[in-house]
């Protein structure tokens, strides 16, 4: 197992007026790819990720991804 020295932990949510509209969207691959590029040029591994759907507004619900990095 690795250890690191320090870690990070960043949040990409699915966008909220293709949640409104469609009642779903789907999570910002593009986005997501980004920044984990960006981070991983920073020196960043991806150490955990998880997937989390809340409530959003009254009846709709929003997938999210979390990821924690370390370097």
């Amino acid at each position: 197992m690795e250890k690191f020295r320090e870690y990070k932990v960043i949040h990409v949510v699915e966008g909220g007026c293709g949640t409104l509209l469609l009642g779903s969207s789907g999570l910002p691959l593009k986005k997501l790819e980004s920044v984990l590029n960006r981070e991983a040029a920073d020196g960043w591994n991806v150490v955990f990720q998880v997937i989390e759907n809340k409530r959003f507004w009254l009846f709709w619900t929003r997938e999210s991804v979390i990821v924690t990095l370390g370097r």
